[in-house]
């Protein structure tokens, strides 16, 4: 009988653990799954809850690489990343998204002749000096396979040259946020926690680099924070109160009466927020994505978005410009979720089956 073929996933941050979900079901009984998890995001809320809540296995190995600057975190996951897969020799290789442990799992597999697939690859913000978008366009020149969410980053390859190995997947958070659906809604613990209403609050993230590593930006996202006129739930991410730390700003926020700050969410906990939040206001590109999905209006703390198409439904570009939020608040705007099937196929189906017909053809 022929051996089942060995496939590693490498991940690291909480949007990675959401798109290893599903597919680690659709991968189950047809290859040997494991997984590498970097460490990149290490503490409970960001990390072991997710495995908990959404019944992930085990990680195989835990390579506790986290902090420092982005050029000295990659460097040690490519070293500990390449004595794992010479270890291991998987068939293949996936990696997901867009953080400094996609890039070194994809860079640490190309330089050992292993193929990699790589999902949601084709996304472009165009910022060429965002983390972010070095990671995606080194990563989808280093694949094989590339998993595209959606029709718009299957062009955005084709414009840079990349023509072979394109799979139209659709979105693998889409597919567990369908799946999860009813236990999102169900779920009343975090409005209870916080004493939150349904319709009558904000929920509110920041974390990338240009909005909290500068210093300028990071005090404006403060006066934002200080104008919301409703109730704001912040879950703060450790970058973030790191930096407001540095600046001493913490104890500016916590005086503000309508805002609470905690902890990052669970996965659960954060969805229903965003399910029964007024609006979420957010820099993630996978919480644009998410609340959209429930129903809910997005204001992303930026000027630009990789997720070109949520802009047509529901999601407004508004920066750190306390006007410009002010005002979006002020109007109501249709959501209009979008579809998680591709040929009514689960985005998981279609890129287990194209990982199984490339390992056959090889």
């Amino acid at each position: 009988m022929k051996a089942k073929p060995k496939i590693v996933s490498i991940v690291g941050a909480r949007p990675q653990f959401i798109k290893l979900a599903p597919l680690s079901k659709a991968f189950s009984g047809r290859f040997h799954h494991a997984i590498v998890h970097t460490g990149q995001h290490y503490d409970d809320n960001m990390s072991q809850t997710f495995f908990r809540q959404l019944h992930l296995p085990r990680p195989s190995t835990n390579l506790s690489i986290s902090g420092g600057r982005h050029g000295a975190m990659t460097g040690r996951m490519l070293a500990a990343t390449e004595k794992v897969l010479l270890a291991d020799r998987p068939d293949f290789v996936v990696v997901y998204g867009d953080t400094n442990s996609t890039m070194a799992g994809a860079l640490a597999a190309a330089k050992l002749s292993i193929p990699v697939g790589h999902v949601e690859a084709g996304m472009r913000s165009f910022v060429d000096d965002m983390p972010e978008e070095i990671n995606r366009r080194l990563t989808d020149h280093l694949a094989r396979l590339h998993f595209c969410p959606t029709e718009v980053s299957m062009k955005n390859l084709r414009a840079e040259g990349i023509k072979n190995g394109l799979i139209h997947s659709g979105d693998l958070m889409y597919e567990l946020l369908h799946d999860s659906k009813s236990i999102i809604r169900a779920n009343r613990k975090p409005l209870r926690q916080f004493g939150l209403t349904p319709g009558e609050f904000l929920l509110i993230t920041a974390h990338r680099a240009g909005n909290v590593d500068s210093p300028e930006n990071l005090k404006r996202l403060v006066e934002l924070l200080e104008a919301l006129p409703i109730p704001t739930l912040f879950p703060v991410h450790p970058r973030t109160r790191k930096r407001f730390v540095q600046a001493k700003l913490l104890k500016r926020l916590r005086n503000q009466d309508n805002l609470i700050l905690c902890e990052p969410l669970s996965y659960l906990d954060t969805l229903t927020c965003a399910m029964q939040a007024r609006a979420v206001l957010t820099d993630s590109g996978g919480l644009q994505k998410e609340a959209l999905f429930l129903g809910t209006p997005v204001l992303t703390l930026r000027d630009e978005t990789e997720w070109v198409e949520t802009l047509r439904r529901g999601n407004k570009l508004v920066g750190l410009d306390t006007g410009r939020v002010l005002r979006a608040l002020r109007r109501k705007r249709a959501v209009r979720p979008m579809p998680y099937l591709i040929r009514r196929k689960r985005p998981s189906r279609l890129i287990a089956d194209a990982v199984r017909r490339f390992l056959d053809g090889r």
